[in-house]
């Protein structure tokens, strides 16, 4: 099985629905809009921030950019720790680090922000590296992330990609991974479901931790 393992961070190492929700809620509220139902905020929990403001309630690009400001007013020191990890998932990164592999952590979260949670919820000692996006949205595509974090362990040769998988729970996890010539296993525990990681190409498919840890180590 795969030795480099780059695991998403949103829907993957955490259950993050209540922060980045309750966020994009305040977020909206200060456009004069109101959602009571948080559910229905999910959709933005994986893509851009602004391209969500945009795809999603049809703000202007600087409306969107008003919004990811207001967002992390709220998210920064509150909605970063709405955030849970998911059961079980310490247990097979400990399992993972003892058979040996690489693990990494690629996100298209702010950097800031994905070093902050790895450290407050017991990532660290078993993430060799943390890569996520930069504050000014210049590198918050998904596939750029995962670029920047296969150069930085000079994973880039077609050979040495067969080596390294995507673990996620979007369409955008398993888009990055392909257009950077990897794997991608698509989590159902996460936010995205069957349908969406299928019909996107995830290479695998894995409903639950259990699944995940036997894919992963064969037990």
């Amino acid at each position: 099985m795969f030795q480099n393992l780059l695991f998403d961070l949103d829907g993957t190492l955490t259950n993050s629905a209540e922060g980045i929700t309750k966020c994009v809620q305040y977020a909206l509220r200060d456009q004069g809009i109101e959602v009571s139902d948080l559910h229905k905020l999910e959709v933005f929990i994986g893509p851009p921030l602004r391209d969500s403001f945009m795809k999603f309630y049809g703000f202007t690009r600087e409306q969107a950019e008003a919004g990811v400001e207001k967002y992390r007013e709220r998210y920064t020191d509150i909605g970063i720790w709405e955030n849970q990890v998911y059961d079980g998932m310490l247990e097979l990164l400990q399992d993972l680090q003892a058979d040996k592999r690489r693990l990494g952590m690629a996100t298209a979260k702010p950097e800031v922000f994905a070093v902050r949670i790895a450290e407050r919820f017991g990532f660290n000692p078993f993430l060799e590296d943390i890569t996520g996006a930069s504050l000014d949205g210049k590198t918050d595509k998904k596939a750029l992330v995962v670029a920047a974090a296969l150069e930085k362990w000079q994973l880039t040769t077609p050979e040495q990609k067969k080596t390294v998988v995507l673990i996620g729970d979007r369409r955008e996890d398993v888009m990055a991974a392909h257009e950077n010539g990897i794997a991608c296993i698509g989590v159902g525990f996460g936010f995205g479901g069957y349908e969406e990681l299928n019909a996107a190409g995830a290479d695998y498919y894995v409903e639950d931790m259990a699944a995940l840890h036997k894919l992963l180590l064969g037990k």
